[in-house]
């Protein structure tokens, strides 16, 4: 790939591939000039699969991503209908998606919400612009013409202006070869998540024949040398780790001071911050009831080395590591429903951690289950920065391949 030095140029990318390097500069057209709004209502309700536009998984069948059915499925009439290939903006607002998110239909015929604004391409080979809609070029033109006084969760947008973004276009060779380049990352990036989830899936797998069964004092499977050892000792949580909770100290987002601390709460860290309260390996156990029963984030994770911990994570010290890594890759197994309080907002208070029924056998064999669970833990850990890596890869390439509309406009 070649470095363009011709910087005069605004229309120019950064980074382009030889064979065009001499193919003239960028374009820019409106949206309305490649596409199409589509307006076709779904009469008679004739089409029952009903899509929807996530800011993280793109196109996907509602009843999957909601886990049940949002629609009425008799009340279908006035959704759009729309074929695989058409694209979906979603003008509700996130983390990930600040001015709402623009996808690609890869999974079929279905109707969309009339909320959406729903268009097609007229040139079928347009994988160029769904890479595009998954930068953040677009997303000032999109600011600049919504309506600032709608709701704050909502961009506000005529589908007229819509109509009128800019986009940038070249030869269809060139966006396509940028397309194909793109994907192929993606594809690269898909295969390596699912490696990281297949091990994940083995360590779940691993998980219930190395612990015992509820109800039981032995695991399925030991290692040779402890088939005949005795069978594990069940004791309440409080008996075989000291509780910290009493060091805990938060800290309100105004009056944090800023520095290098990590400091945790139910979800990991959610700041860094200057001084340290703790500075030792730990277990914290998440007391959010929301997070236990959805598992959005680990229910246990270890800390280690200088940290400050808030009133919403529970804090333990272990006197062998060992019996940490057991109870933690344990307690994040098992479901604590049972040992929640609280009916708005459930949690797990300090008296239900203390009685939770943690099974260990002897030290010797701690050892040996925890390092076998550490070490699948590290090739996750090493999968998780490989894919980071790949992504922070592509988040730059995307910065040389694509004109920006701001340059373009000039």
């Amino acid at each position: 790939m070649h470095m363009n030095k011709n910087e005069k140029t605004a229309f120019v990318l950064k980074l382009r591939f030889p064979e065009f390097c001499t193919t003239g500069e960028w374009k820019t057209c409106t949206l309305s000039e490649l596409a199409s709004r589509i307006t076709t209502r779904n009469q008679d309700n004739l089409v029952k699969r009903v899509l929807t536009n996530s800011a993280i998984d793109g196109v996907v069948d509602q009843s999957d991503y909601f886990d049940k059915e949002i629609a009425n499925q008799n009340n279908l009439e006035n959704y759009f209908v729309i074929d695989e290939g058409d694209y979906v903006y979603n003008p509700r607002i996130s983390a990930t998606a600040p001015v709402g998110p623009i996808s690609k239909n890869k999974v079929g015929k279905g109707v969309m919400s009339p909320l959406y604004t729903v268009f097609r391409f007229e040139n079928p080979n347009n994988d160029f612009y769904e890479q595009y809609f998954r930068t953040n070029l677009w997303h000032s033109y999109l600011k600049n013409v919504s309506n600032t006084g709608a709701r704050h969760d909502r961009m506000s947008i005529s589908n007229d202006s819509f109509m009128k973004m800019p986009l940038p276009y070249h030869s269809e060779r060139e966006q396509q070869k940028i397309a194909v380049c793109l994907s192929a990352l993606d594809d690269l990036i898909t295969a390596e998540n699912n490696k990281i989830e297949a091990l994940r899936a083995h360590k779940k797998g691993l998980m219930q024949k190395l612990f015992p069964a509820e109800g039981q004092t032995v695991p399925e499977w030991r290692f040779p040398e402890f088939w005949d050892s005795r069978e594990w000792v069940i004791s309440p949580l409080s008996e075989i780790c000291e509780n910290l909770d009493s060091r805990r100290i938060p800290i309100t987002e105004k009056d944090r001071k800023k520095g290098f601390t990590p400091y945790y709460g139910a979800s990991g860290i959610v700041d860094y911050v200057d001084g340290f309260i703790f500075d030792e390996v730990l277990l914290c156990v998440s007391e959010d009831g929301a997070n236990l029963v959805a598992r959005t984030h680990p229910i246990a994770f270890s800390i280690s080395g200088k940290a400050w911990v808030n009133n919403h994570a529970h804090v333990l010290k272990f006197q062998n590591s060992n019996t940490q890594v057991m109870v933690e890759n344990y307690i994040n197994s098992i479901n604590l429903e049972d040992f929640l309080t609280g009916m708005a907002q459930p949690k797990l208070n300090r008296a239900k951690l203390d009685i939770i029924p943690i099974p260990l056998p002897k030290e010797k064999e701690q050892q040996k289950i925890a390092d076998c669970l550490s070490s699948i833990d590290d090739l996750i850990t090493e999968q998780a920065k490989k894919i980071e890596a790949l992504r922070t890869h592509k988040k730059g390439l995307m910065q040389g391949l694509f004109p920006s509309i701001e340059e373009v406009c000039e």
